[in-house]
């Protein structure tokens, strides 16, 4: 059984910073490309950053330039720093991976959410 567990959300002012964590852990082959999405009440779940496992990324338009995804394969993690936080960047936050347990066969996994409260 694989695990995302994420870390790193709370409460910050517009214009603050936080720096969001996602381990994965359990019995597994490899990790391919490593995402965060999130959600706002009312809302669907939107893709935030995506990054591969060479390291390419991919981010949302509404995060160009203020967020930076990155990963340590050697620990199963990928972190978002998020900066110049903005009210409407309120939201859960998810990690979510392709986790291979097999060559060629992998699973996709969901963390549980971390909250990210930003206030004007």
């Amino acid at each position: 059984q694989v695990q995302l567990v994420e870390s790193g959300g709370g409460l910050v002012q517009a214009g603050g910073s936080l720096r969001l964590s996602c381990a994965a852990s359990g019995r597994f082959l490899s990790i391919s490309s490593m995402a965060w999405y999130r959600q706002a009440p009312g809302k669907q779940r939107n893709l935030v950053a995506t990054i591969t496992s060479t390291g390419s990324t991919n981010y949302a338009d509404s995060v160009k330039g203020r967020f930076t995804i990155s990963r340590d394969n050697a620990k199963n993690t990928v972190y978002l720093q998020m900066n110049s936080l903005k009210p409407e960047d309120t939201a859960v936050y998810y990690c979510n991976a392709d986790v291979f347990w097999a060559v060629s066969r992998y699973v996709n996994y969901w963390g549980q959410g971390t909250q990210v409260t930003v206030s004007s």
